[in-house]
């Protein structure tokens, strides 16, 4: 019955009413979800795809649901996982070929509400990017179906992965921001994704890198992520393995996607740089000899590769970045490499183009890649450098306008902070180094300015101007700039050129650029406002121009006019009489109006152009037409157009009051400077000494390296005295018959034994002196502790006894000492004694022994003991000494100790008077209570005999107290009791 089925939907025709599409993709929808037999399901997936292009909307309608279980359920079968991932790519695609094939195809009726009417291929377009995204929004509805597909992707499987790859792009395509907001917090979703480019399968490789693209836009977290799974080596391999700018469309894929990763990055950027993958860039600039017959693909492949370096280079990155990177590029050969496309033959246009362009981003604001720039030359006869070279391009109005766009910026870009260039090309100029055998960069700058193309003469103007940007010294230096007019005139100077220029009528892009030139040579510098000044033609022309009621077009020149002569009032020495400040703004009012100049002046900053120039620094405009703004004089207007519309209505006591602020100013930063001077000397003495301290340092650590040494070899020679010590104690008992040489000896040391009898006399004396005060102390300190055993007990406080008990366990820890002291004492005697009996049976011993030994022991051998023995000696005596010294340390202490229990005793004995005065006191108070009582009482009893009646309970309560009291004191009883007798 199933294969009958099939076979009625997809085969033959049977006879009766045709089932339109609706219905036969209801009836599959059926199947899909009844079936039980895997086979019936898979057949009713693959006839749903084969249906879902033609009846887009139906399926996309009533299958999603089915086709999204199928995914769920049967993950067993690739089969049918592939036929139902094509299906949901099918209707959610709205590729340009899925569109022709749409649009071609005739209508098809779907039910009986809808007739054939013709619909326009782009109406029809616009229809099914309207369902790609419905149906997109629908699968997006359970952000689980992405996590499903991100699952399937994990099939090896062909039929599965491709499928995916396809459906999860044409997804990003049609909602990136939500599906990137899925694949972002899903474990391990971008690591997936990145599996895709080790797949062998070129087909899947090729897919995964338009996804990744897809993936990559927008998304700055998802970008870092991709970078962190080793994206860059891998896409620089494949670009390697396709062969480079020779490579085909995977190498386009990869630099997009690398461009993706990159821009507007500056953490990839940074990662980019510190993994070495600009040096791997290199090889891709390497062109050959015969540049003729680029195909297309090389071309669009070499121009994003430029593109890829501008992006690291760009001057909306960080400087320090930027920084960085160029100097990254000029150590490893990239920057040489394309200045060697530079200055190559047949290369195409647009390369050329974006190459220059790429030169100038690569070099600006680097001083060592503007000095590398500066020294290239052109490969021709003679040499010429590449910047006279390009140049000769910008102020040739045969080129192309791109391209002359292109040669400005690299100009501008070479001077950019680069006082060093600057100086160079103002020089050319010069009187003093004009060469009239070669052409240079001021020649042409000349010529340009003052050509007939009017993009010419704005080109020169604006470049002549970044020579002299925030440069002072050249914009004082180009007043020597002479030019001559023709035969038999008198040279003029370049700023008086300008200005009669100006005075012809010229065009309006000619006058702005050297309006632009003019504001921007003397602005800041007061010497040129002098010279400009001093033509007495040029304010009447300038106030001429502002106060004309001209067109549209003329009112960006006056609004200049305005910008050039207020920089002529605000940078004003007060040089020249007739045109000081206060004249020339007297003349403003007069002629023009205060208010009518600064609504003429603020024309400027108002203008389409202005704003558009103002974004970036690249010189780019659609037509030669609108180049009339350069970014860098946007900047100068923004800054000056405050300042001068103040200093127009600034009256004479405000400027005096101005100039003597600007004044004390001065004083004060001088006071700075000074200051700033002493603290960099004071930071100078502070770091030498600084060296010196660690010098110091440095030696103290040797000294006591050294010391730690000495220390070691004493303690090694110690050690070698106590072994030969132990020596001559084992050598000892045959001294007596191997002496026999030694009478003469002993006796030339006679005198040294007798000094160490009476020293060991001498101790004796001392030991025995020890011995009796050690014994007196014994008793005073059994005197103290008995006296402070009686001190305890009769103390109430407990302060005393634990002072006591302190001071005897003092006493106890010094006798301790002092004993060990003797002991010390008596061993150090007893060695003395063993060597005087040894010295004395040396003296003692029979002269025939010493006969019959003296050729047996050689005297140095003798000689050698003895001065062993006076050392020990000399050892004994400075022990003896040291003994003597700790003997007096312990005294001392024993005195201190002495002292201090005299002040205890003195202590306990004030302590003992306190306790018999307040024993005395209490007495006297118990006698006062005792009278007090007897006195109520006889109160009592005569109330009583007077009859008056008195409460017993009160009796009972004061006897109660009373007894009480009888209780605390033996004596107040016996009075009460003779009391009651009476």
């Amino acid at each position: 019955m199933t294969m009958n089925f099939f076979r009625g939907v997809m085969g033959g025709q049977p006879a009766g009413p045709q089932p339109t599409g609706a219905e036969t993709i209801h009836k599959l929808c059926d199947r899909v979800a009844s079936s039980t037999l895997l086979e019936d399901r898979r057949d009713a997936v693959r006839a749903l795809k084969s249906l879902s292009k033609k009846y887009r909307l139906e399926v996309g309608t009533q299958a999603m649901d089915h086709l999204v279980h199928i995914l769920q359920t049967d993950r067993s079968d690739s089969e049918i996982l592939g036929y139902a991932l094509d299906t949901l790519y099918n209707i959610i695609c709205n590729d340009e070929e899925e569109e022709q094939d749409m649009a071609v195809a005739p209508p098809i009726p779907v039910s009986g509400k809808h007739k054939n009417v013709p619909v326009s291929d782009e109406n029809a377009q616009k229809q099914d990017e309207d369902l790609g995204v419905l149906f997109t929004d629908k699968f997006l509805g359970d952000s689980e179906n992405v996590t499903l597909l991100l699952t399937l992707l994990e099939e090896f499987d062909f039929h599965v992965r491709w499928p995916g790859v396809k459906l999860l792009t044409a997804l990003l395509k049609n909602q990136c921001n939500q599906v990137q907001g899925v694949i972002l917090v899903s474990p391990m979703g971008v690591s997936r994704l990145m599996d895709l480019l080790a797949d062998s399968r070129e087909v899947i490789r090729n897919d995964g890198l338009l996804l990744l693209q897809q993936l990559t836009k927008g998304n700055a977290a998802i970008q870092k992520i991709v970078a962190f799974e080793n994206a860059f080596e891998r896409l620089l391999d494949i670009i390697t393995e396709e062969g480079s700018s020779d490579g085909g469309i995977v190498v386009e894929d990869c630099l997009l996607l690398l461009v993706n990763l990159l821009k507007n990055n500056s953490s990839n950027q940074n990662f980019f740089k510190e993994g070495s993958y600009i040096q791997r860039m290199k090889p891709w600039f390497e062109v050959g000899d015969d540049n003729s017959g680029w195909s297309a693909q090389k071309v669009t492949n070499l121009h994003l590769m430029l593109q890829l370096v501008r992006v690291m280079v760009s001057p909306v990155n960080s400087p320090g970045a930027t920084s960085s990177c160029q100097k990254s590029m000029y150590q490893c050969g990239l920057l040489q490499q394309l200045c060697t496309i530079l200055m190559a033959t047949g290369v195409p246009a647009d390369i050329l183009t974006e190459t220059i362009n790429t030169v100038s981003e690569v070099i600006r604001g680097s001083q060592i890649n503007q000095d590398y720039f500066a020294s290239v030359n052109a490969p021709s006869n003679p040499p010429r450098p590449a910047i006279v070279v390009l140049l000769m391009s910008m102020v040739n109005e045969r080129q192309p306008f791109v391209l002359r766009c292109a040669v400005l910026y690299c100009f501008q870009c070479f001077l950019y902070k680069n006082q060093k260039g600057q100086g160079e090309i103002v020089a050319t100029l010069l009187p003093s180094t004009i060469d009239a055998n070669s052409i240079s960069a001021g020649q042409l700058l000349c010529g340009g300015l003052f050509s007939a193309d009017s993009l010419s003469n704005w080109c020169a103007a604006v470049a002549l101007a970044h020579a002299l940007q925030d440069n002072l010294t050249q914009k004082e230096q180009l007043l020597r700039v002479q030019l001559a007019t023709s035969l038999g005139k008198p040279p003029v100077s370049l700023l008086q050129q300008c200005t009669n220029i100006l005075s012809q009528g010229s065009k309006v892009q000619t006058r702005v650029g050297l309006l632009m030139l003019l504001c921007t040579w003397i602005s800041n510098c007061p010497i040129a406002v002098t010279h400009f000044l001093h033509n007495q033609e040029n304010v009447p022309f300038l106030t001429g121009q502002i106060s004309e009621n001209l067109g549209e077009d003329e009112r960006l020149v006056q609004g200049l006019c305005a910008l050039l002569l207020g920089i002529c009032i605000y940078y004003n020495d007060n040089s020249l009489e007739n045109y000081t400040k206060e004249k020339l703004k007297q003349l403003i009012e007069k002629r023009i109006g205060k208010e009518n100049f600064v609504e003429k002046l603020g024309f400027v900053t108002k203008h389409e152009l202005y704003s558009r120039a103002a974004q970036k620094p690249q010189p780019v405009f659609p037509s030669p037409e609108q180049m009339l703004f350069d970014h860098e004089f946007t900047k100068l207007v923004k800054e000056l157009e405050g300042v001068i519309t103040k200093a127009v209505h600034k009256t004479s006591e405000e400027e005096k009051k101005e100039e003597e602020v600007k004044k004390t100013l001065e004083q004060h930063d001088s006071i700075v400077i000074q200051y700033k001077d002493l603290i960099r000397d004071q930071d100078t003495q502070i770091q030498e000494l600084r060296e010196q301290v660690s010098t110091l340092s440095l030696n103290s650590e040797q000294m006591q390296n050294q010391i730690t040494q000495q220390q070691s070899q004493i303690q090694q020679h110690k050690d070698q005295y106590n072994i030969l010590k132990l020596k001559l104690g084992k050598d000892s008992q045959g001294l007596s018959s191997s002496q026999g040489e030694g009478a003469h000896v002993n006796g030339l040391h006679s005198e040294e034994l007798s000094q160490l009898r009476e020293e060991v006399e001498e101790l004796r004396r001392q030991h025995t002196l020890q011995h009796t005060q050690l014994s007196d102390k014994d008793s005073l300190i059994n005197t103290l502790r008995c006296g402070a055993a009686a001190a305890a007990q009769t103390a109430e406080g407990g302060a005393g006894g634990s002072d006591n008990t302190e001071l005897l366990g003092e006493v106890e820890s010094l006798r301790s000492r002092v004993q060990a002291q003797c002991a010390e004492i008596s061993q150090l005697q007893t060695e003395r004694l063993e060597l005087i009996r040894r010295a004395e049976a040396v003296s003692s011993a029979p002269a025939s022994s010493r006969e019959s030994s003296a050729d047996t022991v050689p005297v140095s051998e003798l000689e050698s003991r003895l001065a062993a023995q006076t050392t020990e000696a000399e050892r004994l005596k400075e022990e003896c000494r040291g003994l003597r010294e700790g003997h007096a340390g312990l005294e001392q202490q024993l005195a201190s100790a002495q002292s201090t229990v005299a002040i205890e005793q003195t202590e306990k004995t004030k302590l003992q008077q306190e306790v018999q005065e307040s024993k005395k006191e209490q007495d006297d108070l118990l006698m006062l209570l005792a009278d007090q009582d007897q006195k109520i009482l006889n109160l009592k009893q005569r109330l009583r005999d007077l009859g008056e009646t008195i409460d017993e309970d009160e009796d009972e309560l004061d006897a109660r107290d009373h007894f009480g009291e009888d209780d605390d004191d033996d004596d107040d009883e016996e009075e009460e009791d003779e009391e009651n007798n009476d």
